[in-house]
């Protein structure tokens, strides 16, 4: 168990700021019943209620500045530290003025190719780049920080349809802006003379497939076409030729024969 020491009060009076012996750590320590009880002496039974002493590391003026500076933001800090918003912005706002003046600077350094420093800022760059991929070249956003060892790092922000992208440069101050290297893979595709690769190449989504109903058409019945079978003529039916009926008259007397005449014989046969 660590001892604590008692430095002071906060600035509103109301909590006390403690110390850790040796590391130089600062806490700030919510005075309770229990607290007070302790200070007079008095003796707290276990029935009464026992609540958490609330701990809280105090940050120095140049710890805040460092972990800003080192890339923090404002609500990080305050977060990890359990203080006020406005109390870190007090002092993190002359670091966040110097990140920003780092970024611009680095935007007019020149990148290192494969053949040497470009001709081109890195600002000209990439924003070329951008332009030829079809991105708006004024919504990146730039920012820098300090690493441990001393050397900047700036980051470019932007975004392509709905993925945000970043990428990340090493800025090393000097004659003639100084140079930027490129950090990752997204740096390098940006400061790349060969501007017809994509940034971030994706595979091609499978287009969907829109079903378009097609108008239904009245459909009529087909026309049967009848085709006349041929047909073989009849014979012509014979004509039935009138027989010429036979008239009925009064009988003709029978004409003797030549012989009958000579002998005397009548027509009736008798002599």
């Amino acid at each position: 168990m660590r001892e604590l020491k008692v430095v002071g009060l906060d600035v509103d009076g109301k909590r006390i700021i403690c110390e850790a012996d040796g590391s130089g750590e600062k806490f700030i320590l919510r005075p309770d019943d229990r607290l007070r009880a302790a200070v007079r002496g008095d003796h707290v039974g276990s029935s009464q209620p026992r609540d958490d002493v609330e701990v809280q590391i105090m940050l120095r003026p140049k710890e805040i500045q460092s972990r800003i500076r080192a890339g923090a933001s404002v609500e990080q800090v305050a977060h990890a530290s359990g203080v006020d918003v406005a109390r870190v912005e007090r002092f993190a706002h002359p670091v966040l003025l110097e990140r920003s003046r780092a970024a611009e600077l680095a935007t007019a350094a020149h990148p290192v190719l494969p053949d040497g420093p470009s001709v081109l800022t890195l600002l000209e760059t990439v924003t070329t780049a951008l332009i030829a991929r079809g991105l708006d070249p004024d919504a990146p956003t730039w920012d820098a920080w300090r690493n441990e060892d001393g050397r900047w790092t700036v980051q470019l922000a932007w975004q392509a349809g709905l993925s945000d992208n970043v990428a990340h440069f090493r800025f090393t101050p000097g004659a003639h802006g100084g140079t930027v290297t490129a950090f990752d893979d997204a740096a390098s595709e940006l400061i790349d003379p060969n501007f017809t690769r994509p940034l971030r190449p994706v595979a091609a989504l499978p287009q969907p497939r829109l079903e378009v109903e097609e108008p239904m058409l009245p459909i009529e019945p087909p026309v049967q076409v009848s085709v006349p079978e041929p047909t073989t003529e009849a014979a012509p039916e014979p004509v039935a030729t009138p027989q010429p009926k036979a008239r009925k008259g009064k009988p003709h007397p029978a004409v003797p024969a030549w012989e009958d005449v000579l002998l005397g014989v009548r027509s009736s046969g008798q002599r």
